[in-house]
């Protein structure tokens, strides 16, 4: 939003139109957390931020923590082992996923696709799914389920789970220059030589639009072209830097082809896109997961070798749990930068983070018990001034999670009756 487009802004609400869309997103992470950690100790308004959440202290009034929901559907009944697949498949569906390995696969639409169905006309892209692992569609995964269940949280129908996107280039060129993608990829790589930069080919217009613009207006559109240069130039050090072999001792250590070599620089890099993609209206749909259900990914970063579906497993010992922590303590680093860049983008009197609806958390309360009760979740953002953050809320025991989507569908203006297993709305989103 410019100053610039005021005029047409104003006339937009006085036609019944917003001139701020609500956006909707929603982040996972894999095997639980340690609840000791994570759980404030009161409810409320005042409340303290435990270790693993104390990175989104300058956040803390833009957030809800919200205890006490349930993903009844991520548990057994009657299907047996298999609860990392089954939190993955359901934490955005609230359906039972079909126990199967083959090509036969049933779970439910989730709650962005239904969602990005109704807003679909009204952007670019219906939604964006991003991921730091891809891993298999098909073949077994996790105790006779198969590898979709647990590599993907958003499902177009109950047979079809999205495709994540993974490489940064992907992204970028998806949302920046879509017009290459029926283009071979050697004709894709000629062109990307042939021209630095995404925006020689836009200077042109930049310019032209400037001579309209006032001071403030000039800035804004500096910064907005700046930190999509930025994002070019990391993609391009992250191409380069793993073009060599690394023989590292943990598979989940190496970096997939075109992505960064450390997990921060991965998931900063698709948060900054995420944020532009909500930004310039590309989409009002994300889901983004940080590792696939049951990864077993380590932190050497911050000093974490061992797995973490190793780690989930900790059976109680203090050692383990204490790395658990500092796992989830890394993960709510990473949310808090993406939740910053947002608050620090203006729309009118407001920011895009007050116009946005993030929900983070995972589809497992502890990796040891496995249980899918007591969710940890996190609500970001305002919803358009109609959520009332900064507080802790404690849901009765069993209140289903879609309760959650429900109310959230209504915020931006998606009609629903019921989604997944939901049994109303979740009202204490606002006071």
């Amino acid at each position: 939003m410019l100053d610039a487009m005021a005029p047409q802004a104003f006339a937009a609400a006085a036609s019944g139109s917003s001139a701020a869309p609500i956006r909707m997103g929603f982040f996972f992470v894999p095997n639980g957390v340690n609840m000791a950690d994570w759980r404030p100790t009161r409810t409320g308004a005042h409340y303290d931020l435990p270790f693993s959440l104390q990175p989104l202290a300058e956040l803390q009034n833009d957030i809800l923590v919200v205890s006490g929901l349930t993903q009844d559907k991520g548990r057994a009944n009657g299907d047996g082992a298999g609860d990392h697949a089954r939190s993955g498949s359901v934490f955005l569906t609230g359906s039972q996923p079909l126990k199967s390995e083959g090509s036969e696969i049933r779970s439910g639409q989730s709650v962005d696709q239904y969602a990005a169905e109704y807003l679909r006309e009204q952007t670019t892209f219906a939604s964006l799914e991003l991921g730091t692992e891809s891993g298999r569609p098909l073949g077994k995964c996790d105790s006779g389920y198969s590898c979709g269940y647990s590599n993907n949280i958003s499902w177009r129908d109950s047979a079809t789970p999205m495709q994540k996107l993974v490489d940064p280039r992907e992204v970028f060129e998806r949302l920046f220059s879509d017009q290459l993608q029926s283009q071979s990829q050697k004709e894709r790589a000629r062109k990307e030589r042939k021209r630095k930069s995404i925006l020689d080919v836009v200077m042109q217009d930049v310019n032209s639009l400037n001579g309209n613009l006032g001071g403030h207006d000039q800035q804004k559109l500096d910064e907005y072209l700046t930190s999509i240069r930025e994002i070019e130039q990391r993609i391009q050090r992250a191409e380069s830097g793993n073009s060599e072999t690394r023989e590292l001792v943990n598979a989940y250590e190496i970096p997939e082809p075109g992505t960064p070599e450390s997990v921060d620089q991965h998931l900063q890099l698709l948060g900054d896109m995420l944020v532009l993609a909500f930004q310039t209206d590309t989409t009002r749909v994300s889901t983004f997961m940080f590792a696939n259900a049951g990864s077993n990914r380590s932190y050497g970063m911050v000093g974490v070798n061992d797995g973490h579906h190793e780690l989930s497993h900790h059976q109680g010992d203090a050692e383990k749990l204490t790395k658990i922590s500092v796992i989830d303590r890394f993960h709510i680093e990473q949310f808090a930068y993406i939740l910053k860049k947002m608050k620090s983008i203006k729309e009118g009197d407001v920011t895009l983070l007050d116009n946005t609806m993030i929900v983070y958390g995972s589809g497992i309360g502890d990796g040891n018990r496995h249980n899918h009760d007591d969710l940890p979740v996190l609500v970001a953002g305002r919803g358009g001034g109609t959520i009332t953050s900064g507080r802790h809320i404690q849901m009765p025991p069993d209140t289903p999670m879609c309760n959650l989507f429900n109310s959230m569908l209504d915020r931006a203006g998606v009609p629903v009756d019921c989604f997944g297993d939901s049994t109303g709305r979740m009202r204490e989103l606002a006071i």
